[in-house]
């Protein structure tokens, strides 16, 4: 569990710089230069990435047990799962879908962590996606008045068009299939449609 904690503490933690220092990024970026904040940036996030895989996977050889959740949570996690890579997609292509969600990569984020704590009672899992979800959460309400102090980048992605939505929903959803039907169980060893 150390390694997932540490991990987290690291992915999570150089994700929030923005939040917890809204000026911080630019001010880093200034003093180190663009390049190397972004190699850093990179560096700790990979790192943390690592030891989340690590030590997630560690944890699920020797589970902790907090409660069993009913069968019908793995319907509702696979149905909250739905729009997920839908709206990863839309973030980076402008349309309807981007514009509604307004933040669909968090929103993406909330939704995967939320059907991941309703489907799963480990230990790990609760630290695991509660931790995401708390972060999707700070990060949303640090969005709102960095973009109201005009401190917000853009996001790089498409030229704004009429396919964008169309691209986001089909991608999405063949994305969804081949993970929760292949992928899911290749990479995590849990099938979710058994």
């Amino acid at each position: 569990m150390t390694w997932l904690v540490l991990g987290l503490v690291l992915f999570l933690g150089i994700h929030s710089v923005s939040i917890v220092a809204p000026r911080g990024r630019h001010a880093i970026a200034h003093r180190i230069g663009e390049g190397p904040w972004k190699g850093l940036y990179t560096l700790v996030a990979l790192a943390g990435f690592g030891l989340i895989v690590a030590g997630y996977s560690a944890a699920r050889q020797d589970p902790v047990l907090l409660w069993t959740p009913p069968t019908a949570m793995r319907h509702v996690a696979a149905l909250l799962m739905l729009p997920v890579f839908v709206l990863l997609f839309s973030a980076y292509l402008p349309g309807r879908i981007q514009r509604a969600a307004k933040h669909p990569m968090l929103v993406a984020t909330k939704l995967w962590a939320l059907a991941h704590l309703l489907a799963n009672g480990n230990l790990a899992d609760v630290v695991l996606f509660g931790a995401f979800l708390a972060w999707a959460v700070a990060d949303r309400i640090s969005v709102k008045r960095r973009a109201a102090a005009g401190l917000l980048r853009p996001v790089h992605g498409a030229s704004p068009g009429r396919a964008n939505d169309a691209i986001a929903l089909v991608g999405g959803l063949a994305v969804y299939a081949v993970f929760a039907f292949w992928l899911h169980g290749f990479l995590i060893g849990v099938r979710p449609f058994g």
